[in-house]
């Protein structure tokens, strides 16, 4: 499979992502932001939460990319933020967003990957992709594929762990073989640990980010709130 392989965290490992599940107020993001930034390489927080429930958070939008700008500006952090559609792609363009991923919701349907890797076309900016929701490599390997073939040069792969039936101490399964078959691969692509989907509770975050340093990952995505237990998404692993 033709890929481009780039590692592009120069930083000595692991490379550190880290921020709040979601974009909730200006302040949220600079206390948290302040709080972190000695350890941390880029920021991310989620402007469009795709929900399963209508009813719950689904991020506020377009207004806080002017947050992230903020974050930008007054700390040493890069930023980063989810994006689903090539709407998401343009406003995060000329916001100049450091970094973009495609969340696992979106991975798992190729017409939504093919539309975001073509509005891209061109464009010279990091992007990450987080497995799919279920233990489907195919569907992992091949939206990294459609961004390489849009002309995409750093691409990363994120291990967020994989839905189960069955009852477990994580929220989503690590099935840690499947992150390995695709660093075989795309050997030297660079891959992220996101412990926190992994673990679902902060206690397992450290376990977790030590297996994926073992493995030789070079990153962590971590889940970080100022106040973790008012957070209007995931508060439970912040």
């Amino acid at each position: 499979m033709e890929v481009v392989k780039n590692n592009f965290f120069t930083k000595n490992k692991p490379y550190v992502i880290a921020g709040p599940c979601s974009a909730e107020s200006e302040g949220q993001m600079l206390k948290t932001a302040f709080s972190i930034q000695e350890f941390t390489d880029v920021f991310r927080a989620g402007l469009w939460k795709p929900r399963t429930n209508p009813m719950s958070f689904e991020g506020v939008g377009e207004k806080g990319v002017q947050w992230l700008q903020k974050v930008k500006d007054e700390t040493s952090m890069k930023v980063a933020t989810e994006i689903a559609t090539a709407r998401h792609v343009e406003i995060c363009l000329s916001a100049d967003i450091d970094m973009l991923w495609i969340g696992a919701r979106t991975t798992v349907n190729p017409f939504y990957v093919q539309e975001i890797a073509s509005a891209l076309k061109g464009v010279d900016i990091p992007v990450l992709v987080k497995n799919p929701i279920h233990p489907e490599l195919g569907l992992w390997l091949g939206a990294i594929e459609r961004l390489s073939k849009s002309g995409i040069k750093k691409i990363a792969a994120v291990h967020r762990g994989f839905y189960s039936h069955t009852k477990s101490a994580y929220r989503n399964d690590p099935k840690w073989e499947l992150p390995i078959r695709l660093k075989e691969e795309f050997n030297d692509m660079p891959i992220i640990c996101d412990s926190s989907h992994i673990a679902g509770n902060p206690f397992l975050i450290k376990e977790i980010s030590q297996t994926s340093i073992d493995l030789n990952f070079d990153g962590l995505m971590i889940e970080t709130h100022i106040h973790p237990k008012n957070a209007l998404s995931d508060s439970y692993q912040q």
